[in-house]
């Protein structure tokens, strides 16, 4: 796997309007009222772009920040004891990444630009204290670290299926729902990471992908172009996700 470029240092922190909503919409939830993103503009700072292919930290650095993603996407690499390389998470616009240092206070993976993207850094220490006076705020991060914790529930759950068709079926329509909370579409969205991106986070082989999303384009579930994919029949996407086998 392609070595991460270094971490990049942090840019000069802007002084943030917040009623220039440098947190956008775009960025935080449509439900967080006006107060609540003004706490999260005092607490946050801008960082300069990624690239794609920089790291926005390393895999055992110790835990300082969350970060909020404004725009592009990152996945999480993380290295076993017997030095095997996973993709085990994928980050899209709105969402906080790091949430699974706050326990072991060390980042448990590489988290890497799949393109050109820009974040925002939440120091932890002044999120916790902003926090204290805000419920609103409280209950936003204990919900974001519950969605963490069901997404690694279904990382599990991908990897103990029998059929990759199932597998792959349980992905798209998982960020078909990560797109409609967002506010997205859920039936036409891109994704910028690669096909073995996506193997290496099911535990499939990059041409059992490639197969597969031929069938389903066939099938007339899905189709793509590049990093482009419409979902035509998401009904019938679910239903395979939720069985135990080939439709």
């Amino acid at each position: 796997m392609t070595t991460p470029r270094p971490v990049l240092r942090f840019a000069r922190q802007h002084n943030l309007d917040n009623h220039a909503c440098r947190l956008s919409s775009l960025c935080l939830p449509f439900t967080l009222c006006s107060e609540t993103l003004e706490k999260f503009g005092v607490v946050a700072k801008r960082n300069a772009p990624l690239r794609k292919r920089d790291a926005l930290y390393l895999q055992g650095m110790p835990f300082k920040s969350l970060y909020v993603i404004h725009s592009g996407s990152l996945k999480q690499i993380t290295t076993t004891d017997n030095r095997e390389e996973q993709v085990t998470s994928f980050f899209l616009p709105g969402e906080i990444v790091g949430l699974d240092a706050i326990g072991d206070q060390r980042y448990s993976g590489n988290a890497i630009a799949l393109e050109t993207t820009t974040v925002f850094e939440l120091p932890f220490d002044r999120l916790e204290e902003v926090s204290c006076h805000s419920p609103e705020l409280r209950n936003y991060l204990f919900q974001c670290m519950s969605k963490e914790l069901q997404n690694e529930r279904l990382l599990m759950h991908l990897l103990l299926r029998k059929t990759s068709d199932v597998r792959l079926a349980t992905f798209f329509v998982a960020m078909s729902l990560r797109f409609r909370r967002r506010g997205y579409s859920p039936y036409c969205f891109n994704l910028a990471m690669s096909r073995g991106d996506i193997g290496s986070y099911l535990g499939l082989a990059v041409e059992t992908v490639s197969r597969l999303l031929g069938r389903f384009q066939q099938q007339g579930l899905i189709t793509s172009r590049g990093r482009e994919f419409h979902i035509h029949d998401l009904e019938t996407l679910t239903r395979l996700a939720d069985s135990n086998g080939r439709c």
